[in-house]
């Protein structure tokens, strides 16, 4: 990482940065160009181990490129902040981000159901009511995280009489 002063090296920043985001891209590998799907996301940590837990339709390209290449980089993003600089006339974005790579795997009929939960945690309740009689049209995609990096940039200069904006809140009104 070339600028180690926004880098997030403690192990549970950046699982609190994961829980933040609600939404999880993922690159797989593709004849000629990486094919990258945003996803939503469930996620378990166990012992400093991050597992991340996908759901699809049965048929698809993502399952197609994971069948013939399980390996995939992942990226998530949030805290996203427009930090103005008035008298200079410059601005920049604030965010918290974390990448990583790992291997993807189909989660058997039997394991379905709680990686589902853990999915249904990361939006909602975890005891969310699972309607059993979908897994079968549902396959769950479980994801096992082999390296993880992330980056922040929160800072305003005050020497710079900085603001900070946040312009991408939910019922924030979109400029254009």
């Amino acid at each position: 990482m070339r600028r180690r002063d926004r880098e997030i090296t403690d192990f549970d920043e950046i699982v609190n940065v994961m829980r933040r985001c609600d939404v999880c891209r993922i690159a797989l590998n593709s004849d000629d160009y990486p094919y990258i799907v945003p996803l939503n996301f469930g996620m378990d940590v166990t012992d400093g181990r991050i597992t991340l837990y996908f759901h699809s339709a049965n048929k698809g390209t993502k399952l197609d490129l994971i069948a013939r290449d399980a390996r995939a980089s992942f990226e998530m993003d949030c805290d996203h902040a427009l930090i103005m600089y008035d008298e200079q006339m410059s601005c920049t974005m604030g965010y918290a981000s974390v990448m990583g790579r790992g291997i993807i795997e189909v989660v058997p009929a039997e394991g379905k159901v709680a990686a589902l939960r853990a999915l249904m945690a990361q939006y909602h309740e975890a005891d969310f009511p699972i309607n059993e009689r979908l897994l079968p049209a549902t396959t769950v995609l479980k994801m096992t995280v082999t390296e993880v990096t992330g980056k922040r940039r929160d800072n305003v200069h005050a020497d710079r009489k900085g603001r900070v904006e946040h312009p991408f809140e939910r019922g924030a009104k979109v400029r254009g």
